[in-house]
């Protein structure tokens, strides 16, 4: 076990590199990283563990699952388990630039792109509840959309006379110098009536190629806080960052951009939401009811991890997944609890290190699930699940796997 001391890291090579200023020490000391190096177009970049167990496990969502014992000196297993450690996957060339990276909780500073009813909602949602923001920069091609909630925003009274964060307008060439970059931009969302099944992956081409653009200018800026990815379909979409922040100018995959972690989709909220909403309207106990996968179609809703109902679960997730077109039929867009939920609510328990919905690196693609940030890194909920609906979280995970992104 080679350990060598890091600016204020103690390393440990399990197969990944050091850096060339590292110098060798004798003894474990916190906080501890294990460096890996490992197929950056399949691994995770940044992750927390709390068992040498979880260092060896698949990249797959296996990671869902309490880890299996496994080998390893007792003093090393001892260390973790009282301690915690980071994985840090060398594969990526910004790694070490990334953990040597402030990692705020407070005072924080927002880019918000997108002002339509989604964006204007969570902004709106932000600018009352976000005590840790300092500021919430705003950008929409429709100027006149930003300065209208610059001033209108900025004429909000504090409820309990503690500083509401600022809403500034940002240039389009300062968008990530900022702590959370969150993007809500739209293109070519089905109107209200439109025949269309999916409305949700509708809309994966026209905001694929836009995002593509931001993705880049995130690698060109060195980038090195949190992309949240916000608009539909947000698990698909969420991959394309990572896919596009890591490619050089002839589009080949480098690994020279943005950490899998530093991507997240934001999609999940609404539809735990909406599970309990439908579960409660057909009496079906959700104390303990849980939500995996995508934001659409693939959603899996689950009455409870273990005392698993198979049929009563495929029923609660029938209408999960269709919430959105009974308020269609209605007549309106279906915005304001996804931007509540799914948005503003996740994205602040985030930053408060708290439990909460969203989809993550998972093996070759983004899975949505619970889980939280930590100083030591990404850490996802894991519990026993029934061996049925585990085999459905495999079965998802592998189709947004194979998804064709390009």
């Amino acid at each position: 076990m080679e350990l060598k001391k890091w600016q204020r890291f103690c390393l440990c090579g399990m197969g990944g590199s050091f850096p060339a200023d590292a110098e060798p020490t004798e003894a474990l000391f916190s906080p501890l990283v294990f460096l890996v190096n490992r197929d950056p177009l399949r691994s995770r970049g940044w992750f927390a563990v709390s068992s040498v167990e979880e260092l060896f496990e698949p990249e797959d969502c296996s990671v869902l699952l309490p880890p299996r014992p496994c080998e390893a000196p007792e003093e090393l297993q001892a260390f973790v388990r009282e301690h915690g450690a980071t994985v840090l996957n060398t594969a990526f060339a910004n790694a070490f630039s990334f953990l040597a990276s402030p990692k705020k909780q407070a005072a924080l500073r927002v880019t918000l792109v997108g002002l339509g009813d989604v964006g204007g909602t969570l902004l709106t949602a932000l600018k009352l509840l976000g005590r840790e923001l300092a500021e919430i920069r705003i950008f929409d091609p429709n100027e006149a959309q930003c300065r209208r909630y610059e001033a209108e925003l900025n004429q909000v009274l504090s409820l309990d006379d503690t500083p509401l964060p600022r809403v500034t307008f940002c240039p389009q060439e300062a968008l990530f110098d900022c702590d959370l970059f969150l993007f809500t931009a739209s293109r070519g969302v089905p109107a209200v009536g439109a025949a269309v099944k999916d409305v949700r992956m509708a809309q994966f081409e026209r905001n694929r190629d836009m995002l593509s653009a931001y993705a880049k200018a995130a690698r060109g800026a060195g980038f090195r806080g949190l992309f949240c990815q916000i608009s539909d379909p947000v698990d698909q979409l969420a991959r394309v960052v990572f896919l596009h922040s890591n490619r050089d100018e002839t589009g080949n995959f480098d690994a020279k951009g943005l950490l899998p972690e530093q991507i997240q989709g934001f999609g999940l909220g609404v539809m735990a939401a909406r599970a309990e909403y439908y579960a409660a309207q057909m009496g079906i106990a959700f104390s303990e009811g849980r939500v995996f996968g995508p934001h659409g179609n693939d959603l899996i809703v689950a009455n409870h991890p273990i005392v698993y109902d198979e049929a009563l679960s495929e029923t609660l997730t029938k209408a999960t997944v269709t919430a959105n077109l009974r308020v269609r039929e209605l007549g309106f867009k279906p915005y304001i609890a996804p931007a509540l939920s799914s948005a503003a609510v996740s994205i602040l328990r985030l930053v408060r290190g708290q439990t909460h919905y969203g989809a993550v690196p998972m093996g070759g693609a983004y899975f949505g699930c619970q889980s939280r940030m930590t100083a030591q890194g990404l850490s996802v909920l894991r519990e026993p699940l029934h061996p049925a609906l585990y085999t459905r979280i495999e079965a998802v995970q592998h189709s947004l796997e194979v998804f064709c992104y390009d």
